[in-house]
């Protein structure tokens, strides 16, 4: 004859040392090439952001993308974490819900454009405009000024 009473209940969870873990969490991340590294809280939210020299060879887009990629390893680093922290709780309610909504994100790429260089040296060639209109001496009243209705000045 087999005993057929219930299993012993589990030991509750200990509530204070969980949300002690829960608040000290940090997860760091970064980049295969370690231009950027980012931590993270147990919620996701960016606590530190560092980028070494090699972001110098990158265009604003490329670290741009760099930067989002890794946060969003370092939130799922930090969603699986706090799962494994709060699994004792049961995976139900709007917490894990969030928490398996951040392990599947995936941010959407982002088209990278590399730009020719700027040459810094002259912004705008004006050789060939117009030489500047002389001042009027005299400076007109605004009544003037609205009398003569709408107008364009290239100037501004």
């Amino acid at each position: 004859m087999t005993d057929q009473r219930d299993p012993a209940p589990s030991p509750k969870p200990d509530r204070a040392a969980m949300v002690a873990a829960l608040s000290a969490l940090s997860v760091d991340s970064a980049s295969p090439d370690g231009a950027v590294a980012v931590s993270v809280n147990t919620d996701g939210v960016m606590t530190s952001l560092r980028l070494s020299d090699a972001i110098r060879r990158l265009s604003p887009d490329e670290i741009a993308d760099l930067v989002v990629r890794t946060y969003v390893d370092a939130q799922r680093k930090s969603a699986e974490r706090s799962a494994e922290l709060m699994r004792p709780l049961g995976n139900a309610g709007y917490l894990a819900d969030r928490l398996r909504w951040r392990l599947q994100f995936e941010p959407t790429p982002q088209a990278v454009e590399r730009r020719a260089p700027v040459d810094k040296a002259i912004l705008r060639d004006r050789s060939a405009d117009d030489p500047p209109r002389p001042s009027n001496t005299v400076p007109e009243t605004d009544d003037e000024w609205y009398d003569k209705g709408m107008r364009f000045d290239p100037a501004w």
